[in-house]
Formats: C-alpha cells, structure tokens, sequence
C-alpha cells in the first residue's frame, strides 16, 4: 500500500475510533459506517481498507470484530462484521 493508502487506512483507523466513541460502550458499528465517514460517495470502494483498518485494530487491542454477537479471529471474516470496544 503506497502512501495514499496508508492514509487511507489511518483515516479509517480513526473514524472506527470516533464511531465507537460517539456510541454507548457496548454499541457496535458496522465497516461500511467507517468507509462512508472518509469516502467521497464511493464508500463500497473501501470496504475492504474498513476491514483491514478493523482488524490492525484488533492487533492493536483497541476493538474486537464479531459474527452473530460472537468474537471471531479477524482472519477467518467471511460475510457480515460488526466491531466493537472489548469487553470484560
């Protein structure tokens, strides 16, 4: 990824954080609510970065990626993801 995409994934990165910030502490947001707060209208464009955005937030233990309300491995995602602040 060159240094527009850094950006892009550092963008990403953040909106996750403020997304989850502007929510109760047990919220959850969906990666499409990320790639439209930093996209100009082609938001689909970067549902993938979303996702990788999540899950170096996940390495970083900032937030934990969940199917069906259930903590998965954010290497196994496959269909719909929510993300979330970790819980006790």
């Amino acid at each position: 990824m060159g240094a527009a995409g850094d950006d892009t994934g550092r963008l990403l990165e953040d909106a996750i954080r403020r997304l989850l910030d502007e929510r109760a502490p047990e919220a959850t947001i969906c990666p499409s609510e990320a790639a439209r707060a930093v996209s100009d209208g082609q938001w689909r464009d970067l549902m993938e970065a979303s996702r990788d955005a999540a899950r170096r937030l996940v390495a970083a233990g900032e937030v934990e990626i969940t199917q069906g309300g259930a903590v998965i491995d954010p290497s196994t995602i496959k269909g719909p993801i929510r993300i979330r602040r970790p819980r006790a």
